[in-house]
């Protein structure tokens, strides 16, 4: 706030719009970034909301950009807050339409885990690993019951 004028600036959080594409085998598709933060990390498919689409609309967008997948978005898994970054993160899960995976600079690689077989020590964000234990307890509650609890 300016104390001369008294016009405010908001600085709000920014909306991620981001997917766990699900495979036809129960797969989830996570991308190895390329940017950072969390340069070679594995993290879901997303991005930035534009001024001009709907949430669903930027899902398919961003996922086809990162991974080459064409998407449905279904499902909210979750809503998360990262404070460090000042994003409000929005994670649909999403049924793989067609596409193929095509690796590019934000996507290092891509790769389709099992629910038993997702690479937690290699997860980039804490919304990330908020979002795939919120969908294995949706899905495979019995894979969760054997992971350790969140780290916080």
């Amino acid at each position: 706030a300016c104390p001369a004028c008294g016009f405010v600036a908001y600085v709000n959080p920014r909306m991620v719009v981001t997917t766990l594409p699900v495979t036809e085998r129960g797969e989830v598709v996570l991308l190895r970034r390329g940017f950072e933060p969390g340069r070679g990390s594995w993290a879901q498919p997303g991005g930035f909301l534009e001024i001009d689409e709907t949430v669903s609309e930027a899902a398919i967008r961003e996922t086809f950009e990162e991974t080459g997948l064409i998407v449905e978005p279904g499902q909210i898994v979750g809503l998360y807050t990262r404070l460090e970054a000042a994003v409000v993160v929005i994670a649909f899960e999403s049924k793989i339409l067609g596409g193929a995976f095509r690796t590019n600079p934000e996507a290092l690689e891509i790769a389709a885990f099992r629910p038993a077989d997702i690479p937690w020590p290699g997860i980039a964000f804490r919304t990330s690993e908020l979002a795939l234990r919120d969908w294995l307890r949706l899905r495979h509650p019995d894979v969760l019951a054997g992971l350790p609890t969140d780290r916080g």
